[in-house]
């Protein structure tokens, strides 16, 4: 199983906020900056996301008194995770991380933009409505298979890779260049949900 001219290699939200030091760190968060510049190599069609929060968004614990980061709230659009500030517009915290070696990318998707409504995925927010285009810009490009990697296995990755798999692309998450949050056992639910959409996991990609 290797990459071809009709793959693309989507790179998750591999930022600042997610790496150790940043308000949400994900546990050993860094050490996918080396795998996927390696992998990186590979790919000639390269899609970078950035979490890319206004302040005050409504995923953030601090926008609901009394509540704690963690902790799962309902809004309009159904379950929602609270989460410490992060990657907020502008901020160091929203960079993506320094070491990325990813030159030939071309598009960078940004999401979580709007105040009322978070989104983990590359392709739909959490309303499950509002699009990002990146299915659309994936099509017109050729593409067939789509290729995971980055943070936040269990949310962001996992998100986006059910969405690609339901958009019709083959999807692949290659877990050694991803690393989880798994708050709540929401790992193992990533695991088994992604597995229900037809997504093929990956241990580890070697394609040299």
């Amino acid at each position: 199983m290797a990459p071809d001219s009709n793959s693309v290699l989507l790179v998750v939200d591999v930022q600042n906020g997610f790496l150790p030091g940043g308000s949400l760190a994900v546990p050993d968060g860094d050490a996918v900056i080396p795998v996927i510049n390696a992998l990186g190599r590979h790919f000639a069609q390269v899609v970078l996301t950035q979490d890319w929060h206004p302040p005050g968004h409504i995923s953030f614990a601090s926008s609901h008194p009394g509540r704690a980061p963690f902790e799962t709230v309902e809004l309009a659009y159904g379950p929602q995770v609270l989460w410490p500030d992060h990657c907020v517009q502008g901020t160091q915290s929203a960079e993506l991380a320094a070491g990325l070696d990813l030159p030939q990318a071309q598009l960078i998707i940004r999401k979580g933009c709007h105040p009322g409504v978070d989104s983990y995925s590359a392709f739909r927010e959490a309303d499950r409505t509002t699009r990002t285009g990146l299915a659309g810009y994936l099509r017109e490009r050729g593409i067939e298979t789509v290729w995971c990697v980055g943070l936040a296995t269990d949310f962001c990755v996992a998100w986006s890779a059910i969405d690609a798999a339901e958009a019709g692309f083959r999807t692949i998450v290659i877990e050694a260049a991803c690393r989880a949050i798994d708050t709540g056992g929401s790992l193992a639910k990533a695991w088994a949900d992604m597995e229900r959409a037809g997504v093929t996991r990956l241990a580890a990609a070697a394609f040299d």
